[in-house]
This record gives C-alpha cells, structure tokens and sequence, in this order.
C-alpha cells in the first residue's frame, strides 16, 4: 500500500506553485528589462520539459556493483524505474539532481529527473524524465561537487575542471565533451587538495605548497583567484556545503569558508580535544541544506558538528555502521552492528528509540559488492538500504524511528543517493 509523505490538500498547494511561479516571474522580468515584456516568464528554476509541484520530489538512485544493475526509485509514487547497467562502479554521489556513479575508468552520469531550486523565502520544485547523460573522465579517486550553475571534477592528482550546468539540465543525450550533454571542460589554474567546491557563485578549494598545512582559496566560475581568506587546514579530508558556508575537515577539526557581502573568511572550529587519526571526521553525512553534520568517530562513537554554534560533540554510540541527522531537534539516527537502527538524543547523548534488527547481514563498510549501507535524510524521511534483504526501508525518525514504508526491489542496492532535495 502507498502511502503519501507531507500531504498538501491539492487546491491551495497548486494555487502556491502559481504564486510563487508568478512571483519569480516578476522578478526575473524586473530584471530583465523592458524587452523581455513580451514573452512568457518561466520559473527560476525551470528547464524545458520539467514539471514544477507543491511538494519536494524525492528520488533514490540505487546501484549493484556485483552485476552493474541500477535504478531510480521514485518516493513520491513507489514506482521502480529501470536504468542502464553500469560495470565497474565502486562509488555512487549526487549534487541533488544529477547521480555520478563512479567506476576505476570514468565516472557515469545520470539525470535522476528530480531538483529543488530554494530561493530563501519560497521553494520551487520540479520534475523530469530519467535521463542516461553520458561520460566524465577520471578514474579512482576523481570526485564531482556541484551547484545550480556549475559542475567541477576534481581528479586524483588535484587537477579541476568546471562544466557550466546548462548542458546537462537540457538533458540531451550524449558523450562527454564539447559537443556533448555533459559539455566542455575549463580547466582550473594549479592543482588542488581535495574537491573543489562551489559556493555562493564561486569556487572553494584548498591549495598547499610543500608540506605547509593547505589554505583556502576563493576563485571565480571563470578561475580567477579572487581572495585567500587567512586559514590552515592541516591533511584537509572530507566536505559539505551548508546555508552557513563551505565546511571542510582537518586533522584538528574543520575550516568554515563563510561569504557575507561578498567577502569570504575562513574560520576554524576545532575538536577541543585530541581526537586520534584514526577516529578523524572525515566524511561528512547532513540533511541537505542543515546545519549538523555527523561524521563516525572511530567504531563506537560519532563525531556531531554543530555549525551554527561552532561546536562539535562526541556521542558515543554502539558499532557505528553508518550515522546521520536532519539536526534541528531531530535525532541522531545511526545503523549499528546489531542491523537495528538507533536513536540519540543530540543534546544528551542518550539513547532515545530502538528498532527490531531490519538487516540480517551488515557488511562493515569494504568496496565493492559490501559497500555499507548509508542513511539519507530529507525534512521528514529517512532512508536506509538493505542490500542482502534487496529492499529500502524508509523511516519515520521523528517517531521513534516507525518503518513507514518497505521497498522491495529487484537488484541488491548496496549504493544509494537521494536527489530531488
């Protein structure tokens, strides 16, 4: 049985869509000068052929790296959509539209179909057909960030190129490169350590001479460096982009790259104790958008960053399987060894809820067919995937982590993303 998230009686959530569509319509005209009077304004947002809703349309893109099986499962109507098999992938990202499912020869992109567009005030929300888009270069170890305007790859060997997003979200078809869906390239000046992200209509990324600890620069879409805020992030690991700025993971701690009015700074929030390397926050796991993250400290404990406050908080937890938090007073949810999902309050530490044990056979987190599962959150749900039981539960964390609806699928999702957020 399908049951509906965030019902919005049908009259007004369209009468919203309009309001807000026409708001962003006088905007844009406003904007656009007198000659642009003439023609029908479309939604900031809005690309042909999409469908704007009143409501957030989830996907999941889901990956088998035993058999290169994948598919795109629709949240909104429980529908399972087949997409092209994919050999090789070890790794599966998103920037909330596009999937990048990354294999040791390149990296395969996928248009899951489903995108927010947050405005600040108002929110606009669109859908589209699944698109197959093609090929980026680079192998093992090449990660992709991306924005509304921009998408850079960032290889092994710290070397970056930025795509504008206007190719893709036509959504035509076709091979990487100049000529195709994915676009041509601009390579960014020097090299890098770590993924360039972009941030308030520039790029962040961290650049080292030597053995000196890596600084955070600020350049333009174009490549021009633009400021250096004063910072030093020693062995930088691990980023997440968040309404209070660019965070990036240090051995002692993060950087917080922040704009205001067009200057950038960059402080450091430091983990106040000594936290060994091997229990280093080092990937970063939040509700997009949200101001908490979480990160596994070592086996038995997760590492919560407050960013708002600049405070991080060690909760210690059981075997940590994977861990993450929509913050904002809801819970830390984390997958234990135990297969049972787990509850924390984030202000205590205690332990708040606890789930019957949902996977039989948890895999400890080797590439490949073991991949770990992840749990993604939204506003409302989050969503775990069980690649032994080929299913994907999804949970109601707000109420004591309810299983609100089971998925059961056709391949083994041991990767797993969720766009449209």
């Amino acid at each position: 049985m399908f049951v509906r998230r965030n019902v919005t009686p049908l009259v007004p959530a369209l009468l919203s869509v309009a309001l807000l569509s026409a708001a962003c319509a006088d905007q844009d005209d406003a904007k656009s000068g007198p000659n642009s009077a003439s023609s029908p304004a479309t939604p900031h947002g809005y690309v042909e052929g999409a469908t704007e809703a009143a409501e957030q349309q989830s996907r999941l893109l889901l990956g088998d790296p035993g058999t290169g099986d994948t598919r795109v499962l629709d949240l909104i109507t429980g529908r399972l959509h087949d997409t092209a098999p994919k050999a090789g992938v070890t790794d599966l990202t998103t920037d909330g539209r596009f999937g990048y499912f990354h294999g040791a020869d390149g990296t395969h992109v996928l248009d899951g179909g489903a995108w927010t567009v947050d405005h600040g005030d108002h929110v606009h929300y669109y859908s589209a057909k699944i698109k197959e888009l093609g090929e980026l270069p680079g192998g093992t170890g090449t990660s992709v960030r991306g924005d509304a305007g921009v998408t850079v790859v960032t290889a092994a060997d710290g070397r970056a190129d930025v795509r504008s997003r206007a190719d893709p979200e036509k959504g035509a078809p076709g091979a990487a490169g100049a000529a195709g869906a994915l676009g041509a390239p601009d390579r960014l000046p020097g090299t890098y350590a770590g993924p360039v992200v972009p941030y308030a209509e520039h790029l962040i990324g961290l650049t080292r001479e030597g053995d000196a600890p890596a600084r955070v620069v600020v350049l333009d879409r174009s490549g021009k460096r633009v400021a250096a805020p004063e910072s030093a992030c020693e062995d930088p690991k691990g980023d997440a982009v968040t309404r209070r700025g660019v965070v990036l993971g240090c051995a002692d701690g993060a950087l917080l790259v922040h704009e205001d009015d067009g200057t950038f700074t960059a402080e450091k929030i430091p983990f106040g104790e000594d936290v060994p390397k091997t229990a280093r926050a080092t990937e970063f796991r939040h509700r997009p958008g949200g101001t908490t993250l979480t990160a596994p400290a070592g086996t038995d404990a997760v590492h919560v960053l407050d960013v708002t406050e600049r405070a991080w908080k060690r909760i210690e937890t059981g075997p940590v399987v994977a861990a993450n938090t929509a913050g904002e007073g809801s819970p830390l949810v984390v997958l234990e060894t135990d297969g049972a999902l787990h509850g924390y309050d984030l202000s205590t530490g205690k332990e708040t809820a606890v789930t019957e044990r949902l996977l039989k056979d948890v895999p400890d987190g080797a590439t490949g067919e073991a991949a770990a599962p992840v749990i993604e959150v939204d506003r409302s749900r989050a969503y775990l995937n069980d690649p032994a039981g080929r299913r994907v539960y999804e949970i109601d964390y707000n109420d004591d982590l309810r299983v609100a609806r089971t998925f059961d699928l056709d391949i083994r999702p041991s990767l797993m993303v969720e766009t449209g957020r």
